[in-house]
């Protein structure tokens, strides 16, 4: 079963037959805080209003699709975008330790709506996935989903 740790979620779960694995899924949200950042000595400001979600699909350890991205509203959605950035999902059992990290590549272009794709994969361990939203090297947003079985 995959749950999320986020401040919104939407979670379905089907049987796949009788006696058969549940199939998962879940999305979460979390606030991106407000912060500032050197762009080629420039300083950019990013306003109230924009969030990471965290998508997964899966079965049991095995996940299918995952997806995280930053979206904006308001007037944040109309002065905002991200330089540098990248999405990274992480992997940690359930004593919390990270055993895996799939870090995205740095996006030096500016974009409104960063998105990452992460592919198929079988986990070894239960525990959490979850995705980190870095802008100019440094963490802004955690969403992270519970695996357990």
């Amino acid at each position: 079963m995959i749950t999320a740790g986020g401040t919104a979620l939407v979670v379905g779960l089907a049987a796949l037959g009788a006696g058969g694995a549940a199939y998962a899924s879940a999305t979460g949200t979390t606030a991106v805080g407000t912060f500032d950042y050197d762009l080629r000595g420039a300083a950019v400001k990013v306003p109230v209003g924009c969030f990471l979600t965290h998508s997964i699909d899966g079965s049991g350890k095995h996940i299918s699709r995952q997806l995280a991205g930053v979206d904006c509203a308001g007037l944040a959605a109309t002065f905002t975008n991200f330089c540098n950035w990248r999405i990274d999902f992480s992997y940690a059992d359930t004593d919390n330790r990270t055993y895996k990290v799939s870090r995205g590549k740095t996006h030096a272009e500016c974009k409104a709506n960063p998105l990452r794709h992460n592919t198929a994969q079988t986990l070894p361990k239960y525990g959490k996935a979850c995705a980190r939203f870095y802008v100019n090297g440094k963490l802004r947003a955690v969403q992270c989903h519970f695996i357990t079985k």
